[in-house]
């Protein structure tokens, strides 16, 4: 059965072109939320001609424009939905609740020797695993000869600099190098090869500085972008909700759960 939105048929052809913007589990549940986004589209458009409102298609640069259809979204959405600017104490509460999320990242000086081995080479990663532990072996006896070592026998470029790596932080290394960086001591040497998909590594700590509380002045906007965009959604779900509730919809079984995209 077709899908009906009053009296304006959504073609399942138009439904099938809609899915590849809803990725999703399933196919079922793909196809589910591209037919509820074209009937949250219908709901709005048929409620934008209703009220009158004029299309003035906005250009969205690189030579890109809205739609007549998108800029009578949004013309109805600017019309109907009322947004609040947070105040300051608003911002400084959601500020102080999640001050976790304002810190720059940690930032460490460490050194490693590299011992390559691709992560199905079974006998590789062995021969890796060895040598890696045979160094710390070494280092265990003379610790100051790791830059030495390092130029001998890592894989890496930085051998060239006796292992250093220089200052690196969140998202630059490996996220299992950086599990053990983050155990590490200033100085430490870890006591067993670090494995990562390349390889094993002999991992020197030689600096960490942790994350730094940002001030609130200089998240403030920020803040204040991310609520307004938090009330916008929750007052166009509301306002979709309620026109829905008004429509006549056949065929499809809304719930309301789909996002919207305007532009």
């Amino acid at each position: 059965m077709a899908i009906q939105v009053n009296d304006c048929e959504i073609p399942d052809a138009a439904v099938a072109a809609e899915v590849q913007h809803h990725p999703s589990a399933t196919l079922e549940a793909a196809h589910h939320a591209a037919a509820e986004a074209l009937v949250i589209r219908e709901i709005l458009i048929q409620e934008a001609r209703r009220q009158g409102i004029a299309s003035a298609p906005r250009a969205l640069g690189a030579g890109r424009a809205e739609t007549e259809e998108e800029a009578l979204i949004r013309a109805l959405l600017d019309r109907e939905i009322a947004v609040p600017q947070p105040d300051e104490p608003s911002l400084r509460r959601y500020y102080d609740n999640n001050r976790r999320r304002f810190c720059s990242p940690a930032v460490y000086e460490a050194a490693h020797i590299f011992f390559p081995a691709a992560a199905d080479d079974t006998a590789a990663r062995a021969r890796a695993h060895r040598q890696a532990a045979d160094t710390l072996a070494d280092l265990t006896d003379d610790p100051a000869a790791f830059p030495r070592l390092a130029r001998e026998r890592s894989a890496c470029s930085s051998a060239e600099e006796g292992g250093s790596l220089g200052q690196v932080s969140r998202g630059q290394v490996l996220p299992e190098f950086e599990t053990f960086l983050a155990t590490l001591e200033p100085g430490q040497i870890c006591p067993v090869p670090v494995p990562t998909r390349y390889g094993y590594h002999v991992v020197r700590l030689d600096r960490r500085e942790g994350g730094r509380q940002i001030p609130f002045e200089l998240v403030a906007g920020r803040i204040a972008a991310y609520l307004t965009e938090q009330t916008w959604n929750r007052g166009v779900a509301h306002y979709i909700r309620i026109l829905a509730g008004r429509a006549r919809i056949e065929g499809f079984a809304f719930t309301g759960a789909a996002p919207l995209q305007v532009g």
